[in-house]
């Protein structure tokens, strides 16, 4: 049932990722065309495009983190025992939570100090452009303790241990791998039937 509501809400940001794309889309070609063709502009355009950018990093990234998108490399933690790769798993969540609370701690701050002032061209409050790193921290440190909470409670699987893959060519050719390896198996087992 957890499982199924993130789901939904990395669905949603993924969504809120496109609208806002789009926007972005809009205003910067937008601009660029009333720019030269009517020497005119929209005056909004670059200061709502670099927030929206800023909002699709974070949000990014907390979509990139549910999925183990990140970049990373498997190449120590990929060749020790299961045990290892436990410890290995808890000691990078424990980093990755202490890091995301700095961050936290850190956005939260300068939104609160931003609070009243305003951005030079719409004048909204620059909390909200600071108010993305605090969406982004409490959203990553819930998945990471999620994360944590599973391996600490044997819930993870042996090949979710290794978070990461040095390339998507690696993973494809572990996955066919595994396929040859059931079909072989398959024949073998066809061949030892009378």
């Amino acid at each position: 049932m957890l499982d199924s509501f993130i789901d939904r809400c990395v669905r949603a940001i993924n969504l809120l990722i496109a609208l806002a794309l789009a926007v972005m889309v809009v205003l910067v070609f937008g601009n660029v065309v009333l720019r030269y063709v009517f020497n005119s502009g929209i005056t909004v355009s670059e200061e709502l495009s670099r927030w929206l950018f800023i909002w699709i990093t974070f949000l990014g990234a907390v979509a990139a983190l549910k999925e183990n998108a990140h970049l990373g490399t498997d190449m120590l933690v990929s060749r020790l025992p299961v045990k290892g790769k436990k410890v290995c798993m808890v000691l990078g969540q424990v980093l990755m939570l202490y890091l995301t609370w700095l961050f936290l701690a850190g956005s939260y701050k300068q939104m609160l100090i931003n609070w009243d002032v305003e951005a030079p061209v719409t004048g909204a409050s620059m909390a909200f452009f600071y108010a993305s790193g605090v969406v982004f921290s409490v959203c990553a440190g819930f998945l990471l303790a999620l994360q944590l909470v599973r391996v600490l409670t044997g819930a993870v699987r042996e090949e979710e241990l290794v978070m990461v893959k040095e390339s998507e060519e690696q993973a494809e050719l572990e996955a066919l791998q595994a396929e040859l390896a059931r079909e072989d198996a398959a024949a073998r087992k066809q061949e030892a039937r009378p």
